[in-house]
């Protein structure tokens, strides 16, 4: 079987989470500046096999667009473009980054520590990627 990995796209960084390649666990893999999201990704994807891409889809609890569903429409159309192979599929991310400091806190990580924010992009594509993983089974 090969990887799932999943995104979470932010306007500066990006959270990078992938699957092992038996698709039991998430874990999060790294946090890249969003320009270099795509130079990332070409490389990872030479590296290791993956089978789909998962990206958070920002919405509010009313279902209606973000100030942020603009900038992941675009990326997704991006992902298509650039990797026309692999089946590019939205995820539910509402509540991801406050599970990710809620999950952060609970690890015993420091303060100055849950404040390098991409330590929750990370967290919270994982999250999105595990939550995705329970509901396949």
């Amino acid at each position: 079987m090969a990887r799932i990995l999943c995104i979470d796209y932010g306007g500066k960084r990006t959270g990078i989470a992938v699957t092992d390649p038996l698709q039991i666990i998430a874990t999060a893999l790294q946090t890249v500046e969003t320009h270099l999201l795509f130079v990332f990704l070409k490389n990872y994807l030479k590296q290791e096999e993956v089978e789909r891409i998962l990206i958070g889809h920002p919405l509010n609890l009313d279902d209606s667009p973000t100030h942020a569903t603009p900038l992941v429409e675009a990326a997704i159309k991006r992902l298509h473009k650039e990797f026309p192979q692999l089946p590019i599929e939205r995820v539910d991310e509402r509540f991801t980054s406050k599970l990710a400091g809620r999950a952060m806190l609970e690890m015993g990580m420091k303060k100055k520590q849950r404040r390098e924010k991409g330590q929750i992009d990370q967290i919270a594509a994982a999250i999105m990627l595990q939550e995705y993983l329970a509901a396949k089974k």
